[in-house]
């Protein structure tokens, strides 16, 4: 039997049903984190915005009380980025992407000149040095390049960074992490060790129960990880495959949601870094190939977007002066009136949700 070929508008919508972004959810943070497997974490306040936009009646505390209890943790992961995750995501996830890690160091290493670097002792170093306290990288830093003279602190760093399973240290405020963070080995964090046997295909299921249907191309965008084609062709019994319009072959998982093409998608706000973006290696079934360098901006950022209809149409940002809050939204082009009052009233809700102790809230619509 001919595969199925599938739409761009079929994959949106199955795409928009893992992600949560069709209907909110009444699920837990931690089974939200799962589902998703974590949340890009570059910067403090995007995951928090991840989760409003995904849940009934999330509030920050929500979360922040896992991660105080340490039930939900910051650590490289995925791409080697910060991710928020549960921890037994962590230590189920950890040993699979060590070689992403390991990979992101060598190809760096390649381009340096200079001695080789003894990784083995440069990860004993930081884990005796981080055994005493919490430290920042500045204080990582300083602190290989006495025990290390003369190599580039640079590749020393990044070596703790890619070899050392750390976890980033919480502080007590609103958005539960500082600017200027300070890291301790995962072991200490977690009181157990961190599991050093990886299992690839458990991986691969997981991303596509939440960004499948999809290539292997697009598995191996997400994860960093290269040259999975044998790995997904070995499971190819027990998931089923389909085409896209291009007539490239996308796998998926028996059973999984595929909405109607038809089916109504709500305008939704959508944080910086988040994985939707960064999810699949051909980004069209959620943005349009004219409206990419809007969003993937210099730095390897990833703006804070809006969707309607499902897709990228615009970008957002919040503003507070004098203690009013401003929404100011860019669209991509010009907005109907339905669509302008439908996202008038959920972007008041996120800047109340943003900026609680806001005397003013105003939604702005530029140009």
């Amino acid at each position: 039997m001919p595969e199925r070929v599938l739409t761009v508008r079929e994959l949106n919508r199955a795409t928009l049903a893992r992600q949560l972004l069709l209907d909110r959810a009444a699920l837990s943070v931690p089974q939200v984190l799962e589902r998703l497997v974590g949340l890009q974490a570059q910067m403090a306040q995007p995951p928090y915005v991840g989760l409003w936009t995904r849940l009934h009646d999330f509030q920050r505390d929500d979360l922040a009380a896992l991660i105080e209890s340490r039930r939900v943790v910051k650590a490289t992961l995925m791409r080697s980025t910060l991710h928020l995750c549960t921890t037994e995501d962590y230590l189920h996830l950890r040993a699979t992407l060590q070689p992403v890690l390991t990979s992101a160091y060598e190809s760096i290493a390649k381009q340096r000149k200079g001695e080789d670097v003894d990784i083995p002792q440069v990860v004993a170093l930081a884990r005796e040095f981080l055994a005493e306290a919490p430290r920042s990288f500045a204080e990582i830093s300083e602190m290989l390049t006495e025990r290390l003279p003369g190599y580039d602190v640079g590749m020393l760093r990044y070596g703790v960074r890619t070899h050392l399973p750390l976890i980033q240290v919480p502080i007590n405020t609103r958005w539960s992490y500082p600017g200027n963070p300070q890291f301790t080995p995962a072991e200490s964090w977690l009181g157990q060790p961190i599991p050093t046997e990886g299992d690839l295909p458990a991986l691969i299921r997981r991303y596509l129960a939440a960004f499948g249907p999809a290539s292997v191309t697009d598995v191996q965008n997400w994860s960093g990880l290269g040259k999975l084609k044998d790995a997904v062709q070995a499971m190819r019994a027990e998931l089923v495959s389909y085409r896209d319009e291009r007539k490239r072959e996308l796998f998926d998982l028996p059973g999984a949601p595929l909405p109607d093409a038809e089916t109504p998608a709500p305008p939704r706000f959508i944080p910086e870094f988040d994985n939707l973006l960064l999810g699949h290696d051909n980004r069209t079934r959620i943005i349009a190939d004219e409206h990419k360098p809007r969003v993937y901006l210099p730095g390897l950022r990833v703006a804070a977007t809006f969707l309607l209809d499902g897709f990228v149409a615009g970008v957002w940002r919040v503003e507070t002066k004098a203690r009013a809050a401003t929404l100011t939204i860019e669209p991509f082009a010009p907005l109907s009136p339905a669509d302008q009052a439908a996202l008038s009233e959920e972007g008041e809700r996120l800047l109340r949700f943003v900026e609680p102790d806001a005397k003013g809230y105003a939604v702005k619509v530029a140009g």
